[in-house]
């Protein structure tokens, strides 16, 4: 793409605890820090445009698509996206389908965003199912959490893919070469785990592909164990919540017990500036949104509750995804894994004929 083009990003205005004021303050905040970008509002006009009034950016990058539905948190997400077609979800993902926009944030329901990311936008081919990627912070850095939300009940295969297009992902867009990857389970050892740990882990182990260190228990993750955390969307998404609650804890704990005594005000007096900073590092939602990899265009799904700081760093995402082309690398990658294994299968077909013949 040309150097000077713009990364036009389609943000559901609608979406999040927070809506509207919050999608729309930190995606024109990502516009006038970020002068490769444009925006496009999906939503109920009257209600952007009255936002929009109250900030300063370059109005010839924004775009408002006028949406006379909104999908709520507890409809069924199937159901939604097929009768709520004007819908700022929908308009959304449809203007990613239809080359209208390069990328969709959205902090709304979140089952409606997976369907309509597989159903809309569609699955890359010879990709399984989609994953929700979250960046953590780590002692080292950071460190990618794939599933956090979008398959419960994976297949070994899926956990596979997801390991490969997790490795894509942080060496592309966030520069870390040869990522390694590492497997959630209850032990170090290679025999522990359920079953689909045991049955994922040769996978892994026998994948060229990717840096597989074995598996990672939660408790060294946040020292940074490895770079990327393979695991079940249900086991992924306890563990990201975990962390969302852990640094606000501590920092009360903290201000509790330096509270408590006249010495201990004294030190927090000193080592307040240190220890905000510190707590800040650890902050998950410092990393914006979760793009769900494997579609044949950007979605990223936002918390519901993310503030326009998270909305910001979502929509500079998008800018870095898309110039790095990932899911362009994600296509070639799965593309080519797919057309190896119908290889294989044809080189198995006549060696099964031949042994069914022997049988009989």
């Amino acid at each position: 793409m040309a150097e000077n083009q713009l990364i036009r990003v389609a943000v559901d205005a609608m979406g999040g605890d927070n809506a509207p004021s919050a999608p729309i303050k930190g995606a024109i905040d990502a516009l006038n820090e970020n002068p490769r970008i444009s925006l496009l509002f999906m939503g109920d006009e009257q209600q952007i445009q009255e936002e929009l009034k109250t900030l300063q950016y370059d109005s010839t990058r924004v775009s408002v698509v006028h949406c006379t539905q909104k999908i709520e948190m507890a409809e069924p997400p199937a159901a939604a996206i097929q009768k709520k077609k004007d819908s700022s979800i929908v308009k959304g993902m449809m203007a990613v389908r239809k080359g209208e926009a390069d990328a969709f944030v959205s902090a709304g329901s979140t089952g409606a965003v997976l369907v309509g990311g597989q159903v809309l936008v569609g699955r890359v081919k010879g990709v399984e199912r989609p994953p929700l990627a979250a960046l953590i912070p780590t002692e080292k850095g950071v460190s990618l959490l794939i599933d956090c939300g979008a398959n419960v009940d994976p297949r070994p295969t899926w956990l596979l893919q997801f390991a490969e297009m997790g490795s894509i992902y942080l060496e592309h867009a966030l520069g870390i070469k040869n990522p390694t990857v590492g497997i959630l389970n209850i032990g170090a050892e290679e025999e522990k785990g359920n079953a689909l740990v045991k049955e994922t882990f040769p996978l892994l182990k026998a994948c060229k592909e990717i840096n597989f260190i074995g598996s990672v228990e939660a408790r060294d993750i946040p020292g940074g164990a490895a770079d990327v955390i393979v695991t079940d969307a249900f086991s992924g998404n306890v563990l990201m919540k975990m962390y969302e609650g852990t640094a606000s804890t501590i920092y009360h704990i903290a201000k509790k017990g330096l509270m408590s005594s006249i010495p201990g005000m004294l030190g927090g007096l000193l080592a307040k500036g240190t220890l905000k900073k510190v707590l800040k590092d650890f902050d998950a939602s410092k990393y914006g949104g979760a793009p769900l990899l494997g579609l044949k265009g950007l979605v990223v799904k936002a918390h519901g509750s993310s503030k326009p700081v998270e909305f910001r760093i979502a929509v500079n995402q998008c800018e870095t995804f898309y110039r790095e082309n990932v899911n362009g690398k994600i296509r070639e990658r799965m593309e080519s894994e797919a057309l190896k294994i119908r290889e294989l299968k044809k080189k198995q077909a006549p060696s099964a004929a031949a042994a069914a013949e022997k049988t009989e």
